[in-house]
């Protein structure tokens, strides 16, 4: 297939070509890491069970974000969400997925998704031409979405055991193998190794800035987990467990039932999106 012509004139092939091989370093090092010391469940667990044999400090950390929450993010992301204008909003929320997309790009690729690859990279150079740096989002009006994943998803694809569940202190809920997706995801973006400081780290802020929104406009929905659930770690791991392995496209006898009658389905549904 001819390689579009934007590639060489921005020099993404060579920085993705990098990229691609410090990820696959990462996983590597995830395999022989990750392999030897995850937690692996007990063989007479059924598919699909709960694996959390560190509860206990899940526990803790569980606290420690609900206090965080309490006493930082929810008042922030109210606030945010009460005084930004949604246009606003919406320009910083494309802003920041556009950037990243090229990371999502690398992760296609190690999973072996070309077909993902070309169209991420396709919306990637549309918004970025005619969506003035990615602060619009005409890709989308195209038919032209995103292919989303990250480097958890890779290391599912790549056979990866998902570990036990752990909640990590200010980042909330996750899986042993998501954790070093997550740290891995932090190296895969070949704009960091592009763009000069501080532009670099525009996405960054913007990601952020997003997700502090995404906790003001969802303030109702998160406030009745956190604080109205009769056990609100056992509802938020049960809706993390249950949201990601669908993401991940689990077979129906590995997903996750939950034990709980789940009306929180929409919560991750794009406000932008009517």
């Amino acid at each position: 297939m001819h390689t579009p012509a934007f590639f060489p004139k921005t020099g993404f092939s060579a920085d993705a070509a990098r990229a691609v091989g410090i990820a696959r370093l990462g996983l590597s090092a995830c395999l022989v890491v990750g392999l030897a010391g995850c937690s692996v469940p007990d063989s007479d667990d059924a598919p699909g069970d709960i694996h959390d044999p560190y509860e206990e400090t899940n526990r803790n950390n569980h606290e420690l974000n609900r206090a965080l929450d309490r006493g930082l993010i929810r008042p922030a992301g109210k606030g945010y969400a009460s005084t930004l204008p949604a246009p606003v909003a919406e320009t910083l929320s494309n802003f920041g997925s556009n950037l990243s997309l090229p990371g999502t790009v690398v992760n296609n690729l190690l999973q072996g998704n070309v077909g993902g690859a070309l169209q991420n990279t396709y919306r990637f150079a549309f918004n970025t031409v005619f969506g003035i740096g990615g602060l619009g989002d005409p890709a989308g009006d195209f038919g032209i979405t995103e292919v989303e994943t990250d480097f958890g998803a890779t290391l599912h694809v790549w056979g990866v055991p998902e570990g036990a569940y752990v909640e990590l202190p200010i980042l909330g809920p996750s899986t042993e193998r998501d954790a070093v997706g997550r740290v891995v995801d932090l190296f895969t973006n070949p704009l960091s190794y592009t763009l000069p400081k501080p532009e670099k780290y525009y996405g960054t802020v913007a990601n952020a800035a997003s997700k502090l929104g995404d906790r003001g406009r969802y303030s109702d929905t998160v406030d009745s987990v956190l604080y109205e659930s009769a056990d609100s770690y056992s509802q938020s791991r049960s809706m993390y467990l249950q949201n990601r392995r669908f993401e991940l496209g689990s077979d129906d006898d590995d997903a996750y039932l939950d034990q709980y009658d789940d009306p929180y389905d929409e919560i991750y549904d794009d406000p932008y999106s009517e």
